[in-house]
């Protein structure tokens, strides 16, 4: 990944857990903040997905695209831009990993938009999706 933004957040669960909350697509318009649709386009034969559609409306980024998946068993799922409108690149990771009873989740992002936008405005936006996402996820996990 080129320029990108990380940051981390301990859920109290195992990975396995937070795996299937992270692999459950159709539940993010749910707890994710700004999907608002999320559709499995194909699986690997394990029944994790492949290829997702994503409408998300987040400020500064409101976009339809598609993101390709890659899968590690219950450590790590990267992804890349396979479709997109008006992102030009949405390259990212969650890595997992044990952590004082619980899970390290941390989140890796790189984005790149088709209209100008300045490095600092997008370290801002990779931010504010991170944050979010982290957030959410941590509460819907814990809900569980």
């Amino acid at each position: 990944m080129a320029e990108q933004t990380t940051s981390s957040i301990v859920i109290d669960a195992p990975a396995a857990d937070v795996m299937a909350v992270i692999a459950d697509f159709p539940a993010y318009p749910t707890w994710a903040k700004g999907v608002k649709t999320a559709d499995v386009l194909g699986t690997f034969d394990d029944g994790r997905a492949t290829q997702v559609f994503f409408e998300l409306d987040v400020s500064p980024i409101k976009d339809e695209y598609t993101l390709a998946y890659v899968w590690d068993g219950d450590r790590e799922v990267t992804w890349t831009l396979a479709e997109g409108k008006m992102l030009r690149a949405l390259d990212g990771a969650y890595t997992l990993r044990p952590a004082n009873g619980g899970t390290e989740v941390t989140y890796r992002l790189a984005l790149d938009v088709s209209i100008p936008l300045i490095g600092m405005l997008k370290r801002k936006g990779e931010k504010i999706l991170i944050d979010t996402a982290l957030k959410g996820l941590k509460k819907r996990v814990e809900s569980l």
